[in-house]
């Protein structure tokens, strides 16, 4: 397993979900993306058991996206973890960096 981690502007997770989505082949829709954003409210990147589970599975490849909101403030705490090949690892990683900043 490898494990991909980071934050990033909350305004930019559904974007991140799903570009994410398209590198693994997983149809990421308006339905997952309603489903995402209800359970993400209730989280708490402070508390172990604050986080919410997402899997996305796709044709390619199948992984897990952890999220937690940042209490007070405006990020959410992103882990991409699973059988990720290098090329993911890269792709996830730079998504992070890419909705961490503006």
């Amino acid at each position: 397993m490898t494990e991909v981690g980071g934050w990033i502007w909350e305004r930019n997770l559904r974007s991140f979900l799903e570009l994410l989505s398209r590198y693994v082949d997983y149809g990421f829709d308006a339905t997952d993306w309603e489903t995402v954003a209800l359970a993400v409210e209730a989280t708490d990147d402070e508390q172990a058991n604050g986080w919410y589970s997402y899997p996305l599975v796709g044709e390619k490849q199948e992984v897990e996206v952890r999220l937690a909101r940042s209490v007070g403030g405006d990020e959410v705490s992103v882990i991409v973890n699973g059988l990720l090949t290098p090329e993911l690892e890269v792709r996830a990683d730079t998504l992070l960096s890419a909705f961490a900043t503006g």
